[in-house]
């Protein structure tokens, strides 16, 4: 397993909902957060290590847990804007709108549901990484102006990622 960069079409599509919760799961689960770590991330999304389904690591300071099939079914009006990066993305950070608060449904290990709130910094980083789910990425929150700036190195990372995945 390894991070997967921009230019990767897996960064692109929507991951499969997830049917079978087993013991290899967890230990993809694992493996990503070793990753994430290893990145100095806070969260990390299955299809950036090159797997298309609906499964997320996150630690924001109180331990990894992992989220299967997380959806958000809720979300404030209220934007909040804030910087973001992303281990797809490297050297890139930019300031991204999000919801201030977000209501999110999710499965553990054992299959069981739950429904939690996140606000603030939680709120922006599962909105992130349930984002990478459907394919999009923080870049596609940016202007078009921003983007044609940050086009150079946006183009490099395109170039690095087609030279790992050879």
């Amino acid at each position: 397993m390894r991070i997967r960069l921009l230019g990767d079409p897996i960064l692109r599509q929507k991951a499969k909902k997830i049917e079978i919760i087993d013991e290899s799961l967890r230990e993809i689960a694992k493996e990503m957060v070793g990753i994430m770590y290893s990145g100095d991330g806070v969260g990390l999304a299955a299809p950036q290590v090159g797997l298309s389904i609906r499964l997320i690591v996150v630690d924001i300071g109180d331990g990894w847990d992992a989220y299967i099939n997380p959806e958000i079914i809720e979300k404030s009006d209220e934007i909040i804007v804030g910087e973001e990066g992303c281990l797809s993305i490297p050297e890139v950070f930019e300031e991204v709108p999000r919801p201030r608060w977000i209501k999110i449904k999710y499965q553990d290990f054992n299959g069981n549901y739950h429904e939690e709130l996140k606000e603030d910094y939680a709120a922006r980083v599962f909105a992130h990484e349930i984002d990478h789910l459907e394919g999009k990425l923080f870049i596609d929150y940016l202007s078009l102006a921003k983007r044609r700036l940050l086009m150079p190195k946006l183009n490099e990372i395109r170039r690095r990622s087609k030279v790992v995945s050879k």
